[in-house]
């Protein structure tokens, strides 16, 4: 039997993302005598998908623009189906949090001349509320909290990798967590207090995609292993402009950020075509659903361009003004031989955010007593479209809000509970399965499961292509089964890590396949080409979905609750997401 290391701490956190180090720098202000440790894939700071942010922060600071307008952005972006009162959580304290950002963790963000911070224009926001560092926001905001991180005694778990959420005995809640060392191939058991998932989403599931390859959707995955329910599964947001820079270069799905297309660029098909105005009256200010699927459609119907996608251009603009405004896109397309500022760029739709997630209540609780959860593994805020600015947004709210509440439940009744070792062990040996293995076409079923997602269960669905998309998943997950790996040692073993990699996306591409299937309408991120309409917004229902015993994925429609403003009603004067000017 191969051992199991244990060690303890009172609090957590899986995932350094804009989530997690909120949390743990929340809950070291909060009580600084707590033992935190922050476990992470990759390298703390250089990895998770906050990072790999280039628009910016939606907060409502200028005159003008109110809460009840981000609010109301929010709601009518994620066509009724958020839950309202995580939403109107999030407007709120975005304002603290960007102020946080700022003069207490060192943030540099772009400023107008008179000081004030410069906000610019998103996508299906009727105001322009969205804060950055040009192009690079990302960076600058998970590099200054690294800092902190690191300037604090907060432990550090770099290069381990969470397997499984392991119960307490007697199931009274969770006794921590197993992972992976991924250097030294090792198992690890660290037992806490509470535990935070912050492992993010990232669909790599599909053929484009923009998250980096490592991301798997694990989070999720332990989740449903564990019994928690996932809802707005169905919701998985391509970005319409992935840079396409052909199929054997890693830098095709990489996002060509939406302030370009706030800025005024426009999206021209194969023949050289301006289109978007064919499919929505807020042409490319349209939201992210919508302008995907107009992409899509052009593609499909024989006006793509040579490498299959649409183009974007900004040379109207000024080529001097786009390579000042957005320098590193620019930057990064002259790398693959593209000129963003004077030319045309090939763009594609790309798989990049996951709206759905697990359930969690407003203080980020779940219903596993001692877990919580927050970022992209978590679900309920952007309903069926994230309006670009949120997500990040997202992270830090709901990543400090989290350190708060676990600082407080720890000292309100902490306790290390017992493990249940029968389920650690069992985790270790289901992620030990493949040694010994037959070795098998591990990157042919990855190569397959792409396509799969997105030629079925991607922008535009029907019913028929999904149950066959189901049938294809088992295929493949039992496929899986029985595929080894040729090298039977476990230090940095990338194929070992690929191959549970996959198995994480093949559980949640079914939890999305399902979801999928059973919301016969289309909203938002979601479209049923059998199924084209919305229908009634006052019945809308969400989707939960949950695994059984077998394995087997069971959805379940609940209504939705408004709790702050109903279909017809509104906060605001005006139209909520439409965007303050739309130039033809």
């Amino acid at each position: 039997m191969t051992a199991i290391r244990t060690e303890q701490t009172d609090i957590l956190i899986i995932g350094s993302g804009g989530a997690g180090l909120f949390a743990a720098l929340h809950a070291h202000k909060a009580n600084p005598a707590l033992d935190i440790t922050v476990a992470a894939k990759g390298l703390l700071g250089k990895s998770g998908c906050t990072r790999m942010v280039q628009g910016g922060y939606n907060v409502a600071l200028a005159a003008g623009d109110s809460i009840e307008r981000h609010f109301m952005d929010t709601i009518v972006g994620g066509k009724w189906l958020p839950n309202q009162d995580l939403a109107w959580k999030l407007v709120n304290v975005a304002v603290e949090r960007v102020r946080e950002l700022e003069n207490e963790l060192g943030c540099f963000f772009d400023r107008n001349p008179d000081g004030t911070l410069h906000q610019k224009a998103f996508a299906g926001q009727s105001f322009d509320r969205t804060v950055h560092k040009g192009d690079l926001t990302g960076i600058e905001i998970v590099n200054r909290l690294a800092e902190q991180v690191w300037a604090r005694k907060i432990n550090r778990m770099e290069e381990h990798r969470a397997i499984a959420l392991v119960p307490a005995k007697g199931g009274e809640g969770i006794a921590g967590v197993l992972f992976i060392d991924m250097r030294r191939g090792d198992f690890v058991l660290v037992r806490a207090k509470a535990v935070l998932l912050g492992a993010g989403g990232g669909p790599t599931m599909y053929r484009y995609h923009t998250p980096s390859g490592d991301k798997s959707c694990d989070g999720m995955a332990m989740a449903l292993r564990s019994g928690l329910s996932l809802r707005d599964m169905e919701m998985v947001q391509f970005h319409p402009t992935g840079l396409l820079a052909g199929p054997d270069t890693r830098m095709t799905g990489t996002v060509l950020e939406e302030g370009l297309r706030g800025a005024g660029g426009y999206l021209l098909n194969g023949a050289g075509e301006r289109f978007m105005f064919n499919y929505h009256e807020h042409g490319e200010r349209a939201t992210r659903d919508v302008v995907s699927r107009s992409i899509y459609r052009e593609m499909r119907d024989g006006q793509a361009t040579p490498l299959g996608g649409v183009y974007i251009e900004m040379k109207h603009l000024g080529p001097d003004f786009v390579a000042k405004k957005f320098k590193g896109m620019v930057t990064r397309c002259a790398d693959c031989g593209f000129d963003l500022a004077g030319g045309r760029v090939e763009v594609v739709p790309t798989a990049h955010y996951m709206m759905g997630g697990i359930e969690m209540e407003l203080d980020t609780a779940t219903a596993i007593p001692g877990l919580f959860v927050a970022g992209e593994d978590a679900g309920g805020v952007h309903g069926a479209n994230r309006l670009g600015g949120n997500g990040v947004a997202n992270s830090t709210v709901y990543g400090g809000i989290s350190g708060d509440v676990m600082a407080e439940f720890v000292g309100r009744e902490g306790a290390f509970r017992e493990p249940d070792m029968g389920a650690a062990e069992a985790a270790m040996a289901s992620s030990l399965r493949p040694f010994g293995g037959k070795s098998g076409g591990l990157y042919g079923l990855r190569d397959r499961l792409d396509n799969l997602m997105w030629d079925k269960v991607g922008i535009i669905r029907e019913a028929g292509e999904m149950r066959d998309a189901l049938a294809e998943l088992d295929d493949m997950t039992a496929e899986l089964e029985v595929t080894g790996i040729p090298d039977t040692g476990r230090e940095f073993n990338i194929t070992w890590h690929d191959w549970l990699n996959l198995e994480s996306l093949l559980l949640v591409s079914k939890s999305i396949a399902v979801a999928a299937l059973a919301r016969e309408d289309s909203r938002g991120a979601h479209y049923r080409e059998d199924f084209p309409d919305t229908g009634p917004l006052e019945e809308t229902t969400f989707t939960a979905v949950t695994m059984a015993a077998d394995g087997a994925m069971k959805p379940e429609l609940r209504p939705v609750e408004f709790t702050i403003v109903k279909p017809g009603e509104s906060l605001i004067q005006g139209e909520a997401g439409a965007p303050p000017e739309t130039a033809r």
